[in-house]
């Protein structure tokens, strides 16, 4: 069985490194990119900080900031719109997950052609992208580096699982300072979604060594420096090694995809458009206490990683205190204690636990589930009970 190993052609890390995006955009033949962002990060000044230092370096921009938490297709139709009208020939997102995840999705339909609809699904695209670049804003997604895009459609209220090797970035930049006035709550949430990626990846049952390495580093990064980037944001040093850890937790997942943490969290989002990092952070102790005789020594492994004693213990036991371990963790990082606090209601559970089944990334998940079993998941998040 052949195995397949994606990421970016080039990644670079440093304060300060967002400064050579003109350098890099012109190694890529870029003439003029659609800048693919927020609205806080254009009204911040951000956006137009990065077609400065791409003017100077005689590249033009337009910036698309439109896109939205959780994005949508509407979001996609919008920028690929604007794409054909100034007559872009690359691509620069800017931003989390959401915006990377946008500028995938404009870049499949500009060069493929149909709706965003159409690219459902594993490799379905045909047509090379045009240049892509994303920079990375936060520290938890690594959309930036991965093939994986999540586009919410409108209609159906469903959030879409694109996994395309031709969305995968031709550079990824990932500047610690840009990262630094990242709000408490969004660096917990990205961080626990950070950690969710690594452990779903560890347990995955198509992990391999490479994506074994990266996934327990990752884990043992988040654990030491997610809490000190949480209460101080401006410490420079934990927000480095948080933009490491995600990304080796990208690497991870990117290669070795999910499980049913994600394939869950994906229907929250669609139904509630709830943060994508919350769900992950509110459903991942659940997901793994279901999981512990699917991959009992795997999460040993994650215990000591997570630096849990595990000397004169039993797996079984190890595997309990772990779950209990990472709930308690995100407790400590203020996400809400269960899936009630944020308005979820009982009488969605069997149509998410449907559609959470059709979801790529459960394919991977390293216990099989029955529709009556991921009910009940979601029926303990809910409780937020053990």
């Amino acid at each position: 069985m052949s195995t397949y190993y994606f990421i970016p052609t080039k990644s670079v890390f440093g304060a300060g490194c967002v400064e050579d995006t003109g350098e890099i955009a012109n190694s890529l033949g870029m003439k003029k990119a659609l800048i693919v962002t927020d609205k806080f990060l254009s009204q911040s000044g951000v956006a137009n900080r990065i077609a400065d230092i791409l003017k100077k370096a005689n590249v033009g921009s337009v910036i698309f900031d439109e896109v939205v938490p959780n994005p949508t297709d509407k979001n996609v139709e919008a920028g690929e719109a604007l794409y054909k009208k100034e007559q872009c020939d690359a691509i620069i997102t800017l931003g989390g997950g959401s915006s990377h995840d946008c500028g995938k999705g404009i870049a499949l339909v500009c060069q493929n052609g149909g709706k965003i609809q159409d690219f459902e699904g594993i490799d379905v695209s045909t047509q090379t992208l045009m240049p892509l670049l994303s920079i990375n804003t936060t520290a938890g997604t690594a959309a930036e580096m991965t093939r994986f895009a999540i586009i919410t459609d409108t209609t159906r209220h469903v959030k879409m699982a694109i996994i395309d090797w031709r969305v995968t970035p031709l550079i990824a930049i990932n500047d610690a300072e840009m990262m630094a006035t990242m709000p408490s709550h969004l660096t917990a949430a990205t961080g626990m979604d950070a950690l969710t990626h690594a452990i779903e990846a560890y347990v995955s049952t198509a992990h391999n060594p490479l994506t074994d390495c990266a996934a327990l580093k990752a884990i043992q990064l988040i654990t030491e420096y997610l809490p000190r980037a949480v209460a101080n944001g401006e410490d420079l040093d934990a927000r480095e090694q948080m933009a490491y850890a995600q990304y080796l937790a990208g690497v991870a997942f990117n290669n070795a995809s999910l499980g049913y943490v994600h394939a869950m969290a994906h229907q929250l989002g669609g139904v509630y458009n709830l943060p994508h990092g919350v769900c992950n952070a509110l459903l991942l102790p659940f997901v793994c206490k279901f999981n512990l005789i699917g991959a009992t020594k795997r999460f040993v492994d994650i215990a000591k990683a997570m630096g849990i004693v595990t000397k004169g213990k039993t797996d079984q036991q190890i595997g309990t205190e772990l779950v209990k371990f990472i709930k308690d963790f995100g407790a400590e990082l203020g996400i809400p204690a269960n899936l009630a606090e944020l308005g979820v209601k009982e009488s969605d559970f069997k149509l998410m636990a449907e559609n959470a089944k059709k979801d790529a990334c459960q394919l991977t998940n390293p216990r099989k589930a029955s529709l009556e079993e991921v009910i009940e998941m979601y029926l303990a998040a809910f409780q937020g009970t053990l």
